[in-house]
């Protein structure tokens, strides 16, 4: 008798899985700055200080608070600093140079690099 295996959940693509976070955390270093300026315009008594082509501004700030809590809260220590390191310098930074400075060996770097992806890529419901 052959036995037949059934699918229960769809394959997942890792790279797209990646890519997608990746995108997130790049747009949240972009939408964090944003909140903060429409704050500091408001707090000055000035509204729309720049044209919006958009008006998405709940929704920004919703990304970005469940962004927040994914990393708080989903992550270990090394694995939301390899993700801080990584993607919210102004400047890009190597995984050699995150993964010497965190003392960690590249295998090891990679595997808690890619379990921060997937914890995150969880956490905020894109898998």
């Amino acid at each position: 008798m052959n036995a037949i295996q059934l699918k229960f959940f769809r394959e997942i693509d890792e790279k797209e899985v990646q890519k997608l976070i990746i995108g997130e955390l790049r747009d949240y270093r972009a939408l964090k700055v944003q909140i903060e300026n429409k704050k500091e315009q408001e707090a000055a008594g000035v509204i729309n200080l720049f044209p919006s082509v958009r008006q998405q501004d709940r929704l920004n700030e919703l990304k970005v608070k469940q962004i927040e809590r994914a990393l708080e809260n989903s992550l270990d220590f090394i694995e939301r600093r390899i993700i801080e390191m990584k993607y919210f310098t102004s400047q890009e930074t190597k995984d050699i140079n995150i993964y010497m400075e965190l003392g960690l060996k590249k295998g090891k770097y990679y595997e808690k690099k890619r379990a921060a992806i997937y914890r995150l890529a969880t956490a905020l419901g894109i898998i």
